[in-house]
């Protein structure tokens, strides 16, 4: 994927409500359930995914990194 052909993100209708369920082996947040569960939405998975791999082959926020800090 070139770095211009930036997919767009899916939309969901407003008031739309993620069914998620808390694993039952130990603790879980709510928050974490919540993320789990969207993450396992083929949509929302690819669109992450996609973001990573455009802010890792990006070459100016790294540069644009490198001076902060200091």
């Amino acid at each position: 994927m070139k770095l211009r052909q930036v997919p767009k993100s899916p939309v969901f209708p407003q008031g739309h409500k993620w069914r998620f369920e808390k694993r039952k082996d130990g603790y879980e947040s709510d928050v974490t359930a919540l993320v789990r569960a969207m993450l396992e939405d083929e949509r929302i998975s690819e669109d992450q995914r996609s973001a990573w791999e455009r802010w890792r082959n990006d070459p100016t926020a790294l540069k644009s990194r490198s001076g902060q800090g200091s």
